[in-house]
């Protein structure tokens, strides 16, 4: 008898609590829909401020404007971490000319971040075309030397989810000039990390590696309908020739900052929680996708708080990374900084994928907390969300390294994303403003509720 009484009031403490859950996940959507400054603040970022790449003057006023508005919210602390940046100037727009016998076709191209420039006549070569870095190796130096590799693999279309895609490919864009530079080739071309033909080269992150100096070759992004062409091209005449100028410098690094504001916990304030994007996006465009919208989600997470008068019990921070896009460098100082300070992190949550709609989390955790949030999923239903898998979460909140926390990314649909990925496009008039806000609100969530449950 007395077992039995003890499972009625469990049965009903249980349902008392998730009651009094889906009553709150209510309230921060209805706010989040209604009341947000998210969408505006995003407005304010892409079209006053414009491009954040690390070390530009776009970079710095940022993190002026997104203290100002942190300090605003009324939070408990607000302030900068300093973090040296690398500052690359990508100069005046480049040039990209299939010269073919007599006929000369015009193509979009970008230098990629960190690129070295090209002569000031441009670089004019012959040019071969491959679909891996293995196979480029197999060519060996001789079918290479003196060349501009074309470096051409799609992304797949089969993969419903658009990043397994993009990390199926996004190699040759990194390490496609070292690899070619070994071989002495003259400089590089790559394929747009894109699902849809168009004419917007996306740009991003190439890496030389360990190689000398004087072994860096210019290397560029070309756009899907440009790649199209000179494959087509090349099938026809192997022996074209590609002109690219680029006008690209790199400069010694240079002082920026993350943006950090916080809300006290007021059970366990030594308890950290973080959440938010990165700040610095690449010079192409203002980078409302990525990651002005994970940034403005992060902010968004607090603002709830605040409104809603929720005091959580654990210490909630967002924090606005710099230099995620050319150097991971905001996301490993503040792990450093959290080690000298002896801090204890037990969540962090990013926001790196778009403000599209949300469809859920990926998560890093053990088994305990998998098991816990399974158990929530229940909640996020009426909002449509139900992707809760295990994978990889963020860039940025990758350095952490608490002895024990949950760290989650939010996933929202994937298959515009490349669209406008590190591309001239990736612009505000992209973001739809009811997606955004659903996203916020849907982090603002899952946090409730590790906050109000805790970790395992």
């Amino acid at each position: 008898m007395r077992r039995i009484s003890f499972l009625v009031i469990l049965s009903t403490f249980v349902s008392f609590a998730q009651s009094e859950d889906e009553a709150m996940l209510k309230k921060i959507y209805d706010f989040s829909l209604t009341d947000s400054k998210c969408y505006s603040w995003l407005d304010d970022l892409s079209n006053k401020i414009g491009h954040r790449l690390s070390g530009s003057t776009g970079a710095a006023k940022g993190v002026l404007y997104t203290k100002a508005e942190l300090e605003a919210l009324g939070l408990d602390r607000v302030f900068l971490q300093d973090v040296m940046v690398p500052m690359w100037v990508r100069g005046k727009k480049e040039t990209g000319l299939i010269i073919d016998g007599e006929t000369k076709s015009i193509v979009q191209v970008c230098a990629l971040g960190g690129s070295v420039a090209t002569d000031k006549s441009g670089l004019l070569a012959e040019v071969i075309e491959v679909k891996s870095i293995d196979e480029l190796k197999s060519l060996g130096e001789d079918k290479v030397k003196g060349k501009i590799v074309f470096y051409n693999r799609p992304m797949e279309p089969t993969n419903i989810e658009a990043f397994t895609s993009y990390g199926r490919c996004v190699d040759q864009r990194f390490y496609g000039a070292m690899e070619a530079s070994k071989l002495g080739a003259v400089g590089t071309i790559v394929r747009s990390m894109n699902l849809r033909l168009d004419d917007f080269p996306h740009t991003g992150a190439q890496s030389y590696g360990d190689l000398p100096k004087e072994k860096y070759i210019p290397t560029a992004a070309i756009s899907t309908n440009g790649a199209e062409l000179l494959s087509k091209k090349l099938k026809i005449n192997p022996k074209l020739q590609f002109l690219l100028r680029m006008y690209c410098q790199t400069f010694d690094d240079v002082l920026s900052h993350n943006v950090i504001g916080e809300i006290k916990g007021s059970e366990h304030p030594e308890k950290i929680m973080i959440v938010g994007g990165h700040l610095d996006s690449w010079d192409l465009a203002d980078g409302s996708q990525d990651d002005g919208a994970g940034c403005v989600q992060g902010m968004a997470v607090l603002e709830t708080f605040k409104k809603l008068n929720y005091k959580p019990k654990n210490t909630i921070r967002v924090v606005l990374f710099m230099n995620e896009e050319n150097g991971g460098r905001g996301g490993k100082k503040y792990e450093e900084l959290s080690k000298q300070n002896n801090e204890n992190h037990i969540f962090a949550l990013e926001s790196d994928s778009g403000g599209f709609t949300p469809r859920g989390f990926s998560f890093e955790c053990d088994e305990n907390n998998y098991s816990k949030v399974l158990s929530w999923k229940s909640l996020f239903e009426p909002y449509l969300i139900h992707s809760f898998v295990k994978g990889h979460t963020g860039s940025d909140i990758n350095p952490l390294t608490s002895k024990k926390m949950v760290k989650v990314g939010l996933k929202p649909d994937s298959q515009r994303y490349f669209d406008y990925h590190h591309a001239a496009n990736d612009t505000f008039d992209g973001v739809n403003k009811r997606e955004l806000e659903l996203g916020a609100a849907t982090m603002t969530s899952i946090i409730y509720l590790f906050d109000k449950y805790g970790i395992d």
